[in-house]
């Protein structure tokens, strides 16, 4: 389908015996089990406690209905029964007279204090002037329940000679904050790609170990190599983003856990698998469709979600659509079914996103727009962004228009584009377009530069 148109090393030594300079970045006793999370987000902790007791099935008592008839003896230990009914002995679970016990839970949990930081490295071409050794220090960011706050601090061109062409990265206790003197702690470190998924060959766990003020943290001195950087996916727009995980643990506590065994399993949500299934199958299908020359059969109450009601007659049996693939066609009848988009080849995926939110905007399916435009703001670059800013201006995308203007604030990226044809036929199609792209660039410019 065509589209539309490093190393790892521990620094031994505090940050100020390496001669550095500072600059403000802008930018129970029952058997245990374990469970465990975190909530995250940006500057802020969840407590989370890995740790809650399990207990085994409970038993269940049973009621013994007396018999009328019976006779009450003796048993040789002492025990009423009923004569004609068979007593058994007591089971786990049941108390000494035969009644259900109470059954109870409890955990042992080992709290931990979580949060993240997210440094995000904003026109990184103008970082890399910076000389080696010196540094841009972080905002400070806090872990409320771990009484800590923490900055990083990032160097462009390594903090020595020898990691010069190596992005160090180093993360230490606030000196200017009133918290602790020492902190127990463990730190990952991560590169995140563009969907902001570490990058597995970038990421490292520190040990737990002691974190004290004026020692100068710890870090990684080759924790990515500029030139691996600047040829990988992970710069975009001249930014890229690091992640800095801090765990402090806390102390032991214990707490209460409901019982309450899951007697009915109920299944999810599988409407749309059944009817993915009835158009596949096309069982009862009373409608045709002739898109493109070919004939796609669907039914009726699904064709009045394109074309609303519509007489029964011989003449709306077969119904023609202008302008649109048949392949586009099956992907919006899906949706239609089912709510969701079926898998397509990568390399398609742009083209069909494209096809699919000019029809999406003609039959009025928002929710199937909307994700059209998340989509595409996935494959945004020099060689397909004018052509998808010209798809959401004329569609009216804005979320999508405004992700195009973020691409082309990169003067490396507006200059590869300018260069292009289709960016001379933007300027004279859609001069509105060119005028706001100019006061989104300017505006997103930082004061100095």
């Amino acid at each position: 389908m065509r589209p539309l148109v490093g190393d790892v090393e521990e620094r031994g030594q505090p940050a100020s015996k390496h001669g550095l300079q500072d600059m403000h970045s802008r930018a129970g006793h029952f058997g245990l089990g374990e469970e465990g999370g975190k909530v995250q987000h940006d500057e802020e902790t969840a407590e989370k406690g890995p740790g809650s007791a399990l207990l085994g099935p409970s038993s269940l008592g049973r009621t013994l209905l007396p018999n009328p008839n019976a006779q009450e003896t003796k048993s040789t230990q002492g025990r009423k029964t009923l004569a004609g009914a068979a007593m058994p002995p007591p089971q786990p679970g049941l108390d000494a007279g035969y009644g259900v016990a109470r059954s109870s839970r409890s955990a042992i949990v080992v709290g931990t204090a979580t949060g993240y930081h997210l440094l995000n490295i904003e026109w990184f071409t103008h970082t890399k002037e910076l000389p080696t050794g010196h540094r841009i220090r972080s905002r400070p960011f806090t872990l409320t329940a771990g009484g800590s706050s923490w900055r990083i601090y990032y160097y462009p061109n390594g903090d020595q000679s020898d990691a010069a062409e190596f992005i160090s990265v180093y993360l230490e206790l606030d000196l200017d904050q009133g918290v602790a003197e020492s902190v127990e702690a463990q730190a990952k470190f991560s590169l995140l790609d563009q969907t902001g998924v570490p990058v597995r060959s970038h990421s490292e766990m520190t040990q737990m170990r002691k974190w004290s003020k004026g020692d100068g943290g710890f870090g990684y001195r080759k924790f990515i190599n500029r030139a691996w950087l600047e040829e990988s996916g992970h710069l975009k727009d001249d930014c890229f983003t690091i992640r800095f995980d801090v765990f402090v643990p806390k102390e032991l506590r214990t707490e209460d856990r409901a019982v309450g065994p899951v007697l009915v399993d109920v299944p999810p949500f599988d409407l749309h698998l059944h009817l993915e299934r009835l158009l596949a199958a096309r069982t009862g299908a009373d409608v045709t469709f002739e898109v493109a020359g070919e004939t796609i059969r669907a039914h009726r109450f699904f064709e009045t979600e394109l074309f609303g009601p519509m007489k029964e007659s011989a003449d709306t049996t077969v119904i023609r659509v202008d302008d649109m693939e048949a392949e586009v066609f099956r992907a919006l009848l899906g949706f239609i079914y089912t709510d969701t988009l079926q898998d397509c080849p990568a390399v398609e995926e742009a083209a069909m996103a494209q096809h699919l939110l000019v029809a999406a905007d003609r039959y009025n399916l928002d929710r199937l727009k909307l994700i059209c435009e998340d989509n595409l703001c996935m494959h945004i670059d020099t060689g397909s962004v004018v052509t998808i800013l010209a798809l959401a201006e004329q569609h009216h995308c804005h979320g999508l228009k405004q992700a195009c203007f973020h691409f082309l604030s990169s003067p490396l990226n507006l200059n590869a584009v300018m260069a292009t044809d289709g960016f001379e036929h933007l300027t004279r199609s859609c001069p509105s377009v060119l005028k706001e792209l100019m006061s989104n660039i300017a505006a997103r410019v930082p004061l100095g530069y």
